[in-house]
């Protein structure tokens, strides 16, 4: 095959093309207009990037163009790779795919952006729907809102600011009601919610989870709790690795009690083996921590309701050393 005719199969062929005819799905609701994530039986994932023409799977270094994902999905070798995207060419998606709409306005630089959205205030839509439907106590959002963590996004929802080492807002996480995403333009490293100079490193996949396995802990002051925004990239491994290389650093693999959970755990295990600092897996009870968060507290509003004037102990798998309440 030439390599003219390579160029015009990868120009005709979108990876979501090949993921669809071997059964797998598009997650709508985790997609983005520039990442469609695509599921296909429990914890196997492949993000397609770059208008259909890349892709890459986040539980593991595998990444490339048409005919890699080919190989990828049991192609034998670039031969039997490029007939099976031939194949392809004209494929019809049983539903439209992803069109990104036309931008006419250049968007504004992430800082203005950020400081254009309102603060997060108690009672605002928002601080209800962190507090109520996702049962974060007060003391946690006054914290974060201290150290200007949240801001209110558009209805009711929360942006979760991620930064780089120094500090700079890189991007932010979009959480509501109805609606889930990351910073149009922006780029995930971590949100970071303690002490900066902490030596523990609580690390989750959402900013909600990492309020909530904070409110677990009482914002222990020795800990630094992190979100990878449900993402792995190279800048969110690069400063998980800075952190680990601290002196005397440990890093927690609190992720999800899932099958994605425990292979972002085993890579957080290499990262903290990679900087010779101690590792730990806590995980929790529930899928993920804000759903045990809200099982707690549902738990104890039943039982204040009888008369009960104490939330119970919650059961959390896994170890952690002991440390000292925050602030």
């Amino acid at each position: 095959m030439e390599k003219r005719e390579i160029e015009e199969l990868r120009d005709k062929v979108s990876c979501a093309a090949l993921l669809e005819s071997d059964g797998w799905k598009l997650d709508r609701k985790e997609s983005t207009r520039r990442a469609l994530k695509y599921r296909r039986d429990e914890g196997q994932i492949v993000i397609v990037i770059h208008a259909g023409r890349g892709w890459f799977d986040p539980l593991s270094d595998a990444k490339g163009d048409v005919f890699g994902l080919a190989e990828h999905l049991g192609a034998d070798g670039f031969v039997s790779a490029a007939a099976h995207v031939a194949d392809h060419v004209g494929f019809v998606f049983s539903q439209p795919e992803w069109v990104r709409p036309v931008r006419t306005i250049a968007l504004a630089p992430l800082d203005k952006r950020w400081r254009s959205r309102r603060r997060l205030s108690s009672g605002s839509s928002c601080w209800r729907y962190l507090s109520e439907v996702r049962a974060l106590p007060p003391a946690v959002l006054r914290h974060a809102v201290d150290f200007d963590l949240l801001r209110e996004g558009q209805k009711g929802s929360m942006w979760a600011r991620h930064t780089d080492d120094a500090g700079v807002t890189v991007g932010w996480e979009e959480r509501g009601p109805h609606w889930r995403g990351f910073a149009t333009g922006g780029a995930k490293t971590l949100f970071r919610l303690g002490a900066p100079g902490a030596r523990r490193f609580a690390v989750t996949e959402a900013a909600i989870d990492a309020m909530s396995l904070a409110a677990f802990e009482a914002l222990r002051c020795d800990t630094l709790y992190l979100s990878t925004g449900g993402g792995w990239s190279p800048t969110t491994e690069a400063a998980l690795g800075a952190l680990a290389a601290r002196p005397g650093a440990e890093l927690v693999a609190a992720t999800d009690n899932n099958a994605q959970g425990e292979s972002f755990a085993r890579r957080l295990r290499e990262i903290a083996e990679n900087a010779g600092c101690a590792w730990r897996r806590l995980t929790p009870s529930a899928d993920d921590w804000n759903e045990q968060l809200r099982v707690k507290t549902s738990e104890a509003e039943g039982k204040g309701r009888k008369g009960g004037c104490r939330m119970p102990a919650v059961r959390i798998k896994g170890e952690a050393s002991p440390g000292c309440a925050g602030p």
